[in-house]
């Protein structure tokens, strides 16, 4: 067992790393196990969920957010992305299926953006293979190959 004392220093120490910068649970787990016993960590951890503080569903949303903002990647780049943060493939996947719609057009603009990039001094069919590399849907490949031809 621990006291309220130590309780709180190492509430303290994961708030600092949490609001530091976002972090998954996973992420709070993996940073803390060698320097907090695993039963405190425990309590800590299930204390800064049920205050909000380490929400692993809205890690997805704000992630997703930065990402269409500032990278061009595909859906299954975001996926893959997030699966390496330790988000269960079931948030993932409910997420994508809820923001669905807004996930294919910012694919298909972010292939536009890659093709628009790489049309100089690429082939057609490199640029095609690189995509299908990523992971991009074929329709938006072809929408974005389109740019070639104009």
């Amino acid at each position: 067992m621990y006291t309220i004392e130590e309780f709180d220093n190492a509430k303290t120490k994961v708030l600092k790393y949490i609001l530091y910068k976002k972090r998954t649970e996973k992420e709070v787990r993996t940073k803390f196990k060698t320097i907090i016993s695993q039963e405190l960590l425990e309590d800590v951890i299930e204390e800064l969920k049920q205050i909000g503080y380490i929400n692993d569903k809205d890690y997805i949303k704000r992630a997703i957010q930065e990402i269409i903002a500032l990278k061009s990647l595909s859906i299954k780049e975001i996926q893959y992305k997030l699966l390496t943060k330790g988000i269960s493939l079931e948030n993932i996947e409910q997420y994508i299926a809820e923001a669905r719609e807004e996930l294919e057009e910012y694919e298909k603009q972010s292939a536009k953006n890659i093709v628009y990039k790489k049309m100089v001094g690429k082939e057609e069919y490199e640029i095609r293979a690189y995509l299908l590399k990523k992971g991009y849907q074929e329709e938006n490949i072809n929408e974005a190959i389109k740019l070639l031809e104009e």
